[in-house]
């Protein structure tokens, strides 16, 4: 069963064997014209010189970015999220514009805000009551370009509280009831959903329209599609069937050189 759905390659965890500044032209050198990022900096507000060196890259790689993460921690050492931490509310609340910035500049108008772990300094209530307050933030920062805010549910962290897409869409629901933004939009990776144990066809069966976007690696191993057992390929189909026309982002972890894992994907198929 085959799709038509655009295929983007997401920069931090693809050609990481390359400097980030690299990553776009390898991509574009693949057969790409889309690619997506993780916060790509180590603070929540870089230098301009760091934005500006950013954007370029981009810019000249002749590629469009498509997906970028707010600031979202230290994701090496186990952080997945600023949104609803509340030490680092401020470093979020700061970074939403330094995003949206960027998105503008480069013609990005998804941004996916990773929920966060929960701590041991508030309670689930009241991180869950702080992330909503982050997601408005984000959200009609994002509305001025047009955008929306991408949410996910997350596998392989213990303590993110989002694991299925029930878990994040009961979170947008009530952001949008109580602030009355409503460009917020579920992240579905199926990689994700699929290890958390949630039943990825009921999901998009149902949740098609509330798809905003879509990453896919293959499990076990989080690798290329075909390395794996899930069925990626029949559940772009049923994504698109049901009227999903948005990006796939490639969020996996090659397993061998970056520029060599493509070749389940043919080239023709590659470009936008």
């Amino acid at each position: 069963m085959s799709h038509s759905l655009r295929h983007e390659v997401n920069c931090s965890i693809l050609f990481t064997e390359l400097p980030l500044l690299e990553r776009p032209t390898a991509v574009k050198a693949a057969g790409f014209d889309a690619i997506e990022f993780w916060w790509p900096f180590a603070e929540a507000v870089p230098g301009d010189r760091d934005v500006d060196a950013f954007v370029t890259a981009v810019q000249d790689a002749g590629v469009q970015l498509v997906g970028l993460n707010f600031f979202a921690g230290d994701m090496p050492a186990g952080d997945r999220g600023a949104v609803s931490w509340p030490a680092r509310a401020a470093e979020f609340r700061d970074n939403v514009d330094v995003t949206v910035g960027i998105g503008e500049q480069l013609g990005c108008r998804a941004f996916n805000a990773l929920y966060g772990n929960r701590v041991d300094d508030a309670t689930p209530e009241q991180q869950d009551e702080l992330a909503v307050e982050s997601l408005t933030t984000a959200a009609r920062a994002a509305a001025r370009i047009g955008g929306t805010v991408l949410l996910e549910p997350v596998s392989g962290a213990p303590r993110y509280p989002l694991l299925t897409a029930a878990d994040a869409l009961a979170v947008i629901d009530r952001v949008q009831f109580e602030s009355g933004v409503d460009n917020l939009g579920l992240l579905a990776d199926l990689y994700h959903l699929a290890v958390n144990g949630d039943d990825v066809d009921k999901v998009i069966a149902d949740h098609a329209g509330r798809i905003a976007h879509v990453q896919i690696a293959d499990h076990p191993g989080r690798n290329e599609p075909g390395t794996g057992e899930l069925p990626l390929e029949r559940q772009l189909a049923d994504l698109e069937a049901r009227g999903y026309a948005g990006w796939v982002g490639l969020e996996y972890k090659p397993t061998g050189a970056s520029a060599d894992s493509f070749d389940w994907l043919p080239r023709e198929r590659r470009s936008a």
